[in-house]
């Protein structure tokens, strides 16, 4: 193959909701601090869902969805120095940021003000190539299987992020809301990291799944009863699940000074006292994905601890039935389309 081509080739959203139809476009000249990625595999990500379904009201059609990138890098912008052509490499949600702003230039480039998701006006990986900075353009270690790297990027980083930014300890006591696409990962990193790890779902029938997965405790997210019996005794409380739940009962779980944080797009605002929160120093937060650096230690702690996230494969030729067997809530748990089928 190639390396300089004109014109890219994928699978784009043409309107809300419709299915995905092949699209080519001109990327344009590579620039100097860019690279340019030959794409293998690709994650679906419910984020990649709701811009197809505008579920948001800021998708601007057509465009190829994917954010969970994983590939070869075919060609280098002529500032690029710390990354060569043929090394593997995965892109996450971001392809940018300006890199000169206080949070670039602290470290923080994904709190930056003018970072560029890769799918909201620009291309993503449903196709054979994609760009990104190469800041943004992170090298898989050996020891993590590329084909199921990608959502690593994604739901990975997300879930890894808090416990870096919040100091999160292998002697705390740590529940995850939701054992789905985000929460599974949580329960594996939680379990490798060395805490206690509490499992709330609405379902049950994944308790078995959800101990497997690194859980210690299994709670039923929707029973009253099962959370007030845990009332006082988690440290952290990770929301990964995209639900309205009792909040008043879930910040009950919490130690004194402990935190609930979301990673989840909860559909309606949290009600909440805030004299359930001031008695104990209770604290709520809420975090995006991690940025280039912390991604990168997520990635060299999956290899330690040989962590890769539970997926199931479609050939990239079937996207619209991956992303029906995504809507389906059926996935388990993640889904990756293979470029090369």
């Amino acid at each position: 193959m190639s390396t300089d081509i004109t014109t890219f080739t994928g699978w784009a959203a043409t309107s809300a909701g419709a299915p995905l139809e092949r699209f080519s476009y001109d990327p344009g000249l590579l620039g100097d601090e860019d690279v340019e990625v030959a794409v293998e595999f690709c994650g679906v990500c419910h984020s990649d869902q709701s811009l197809i379904d505008n579920e948001w009201g800021i998708s601007k059609y057509p465009f190829i969805p994917g954010h969970e990138v994983v590939g070869s890098i075919v060609r280098v912008g002529a500032q690029v120095h710390a990354l060569k052509v043929g090394q593997r490499v995965g892109i996450g949600w971001f392809n940018g940021s300006c890199m000169h702003c206080t949070s670039c230039m602290g470290g923080s480039h994904h709190l930056c003000g003018t970072a560029k998701p890769i799918i909201i006006g620009s291309h993503g990986g449903f196709a054979d190539r994609v760009r990104s900075h190469w800041a943004w353009t992170l090298p898989i270690p050996d020891g993590i299987d590329p084909a199921a790297a990608g959502p690593l990027f994604c739901a990975g980083s997300t879930v890894f992020n808090p416990l870096v930014e919040f100091n999160i300890k292998p002697t705390d006591r740590v529940g995850v809301v939701g054992i789905g696409g985000l929460g599974h990962l949580a329960l594996r990193f939680l379990n490798a990291w060395g805490c206690e790890v509490t499992a709330l779902t609405s379902s049950l029938s994944k308790q078995d799944e959800a101990k497997r997965l690194g859980a210690h405790k299994v709670v039923a997210s929707t029973d009253s009863d099962a959370v007030k019996a845990i009332a006082g005794t988690l440290d952290f409380l990770l929301i990964t699940a995209n639900a309205n739940l009792d909040w008043t009962a879930m910040i009950g779980t919490l130690r004194a000074k402990g935190r609930l944080n979301f990673v989840g797009i909860v559909p309606s605002a949290i009600p909440v006292h805030v004299f359930d929160l001031i008695p104990q120093q209770k604290t709520l937060s809420a975090s995006p994905v991690g940025s280039p650096s912390s991604t990168a230690t997520m990635l060299e702690f999956c290899a330690r601890h040989q962590i890769v996230p539970q997926v199931e494969y479609f050939p990239m030729s079937r996207v619209n039935e991956a992303i029906d067997h995504l809507r389906s809530g059926k996935a388990r748990y993640r889904v990756v389309l293979d470029a090369s089928k």
